[in-house]
């Protein structure tokens, strides 16, 4: 069976129908509390480069079914309609699509970051490894 769309048309169509934000843009943005990173990167590549401090970690094939109230996976933090979620991947592409599919299935306060997380370490933006988030989220949870 021959692909008729490929990835690349699939990316093209997301990323003119989602709101796309620079890593300057967000980093201008890092102490907003409106404003929520997701890093929807597989756990191989976090424990490999890190993350963006206070980023939530949502891995991509889990993403629908946190952020949708009827699932059993269903994390809360996804309900917060005053912050705008901004999703990032490691070039992004999955997060031009995963942020097309929360958009499709009815969010509004989405978006993601141009270039992922590639761009952002390209950039020296902040980034803490595996092991140091896990240790801020552990001190966020008890404070």
């Amino acid at each position: 069976m021959p692909i008729t769309k490929g990835f690349q048309a699939l990316v093209n169509e997301a990323m003119a129908q989602v709101t796309t934000y620079s890593v300057a843009q967000v980093c201008q943005r890092l102490s907003d509390p409106k404003v929520q990173l997701v890093d929807i990167r597989d756990v191989r590549e976090l424990e490999r480069e890190g993350t963006v401090p206070g980023a939530l970690l949502a891995p991509r094939g889990m993403l629908e079914f946190w952020v949708d109230p009827a699932s059993p996976y269903f994390k809360p933090v996804f309900a917060d309609e005053s912050k705008e979620f901004i999703l990032f991947c490691g070039a992004g592409w999955r997060s031009a699509l995963a942020t097309q599919t929360l958009q499709n299935m009815g969010m509004t306060n989405v978006a993601h970051i141009d270039g992922g997380f590639t761009a952002w370490a390209k950039a020296q933006a902040p980034k803490v490894t595996l092991e140091q988030h896990k240790a801020e989220s552990a001190s966020r949870k008890s404070a």
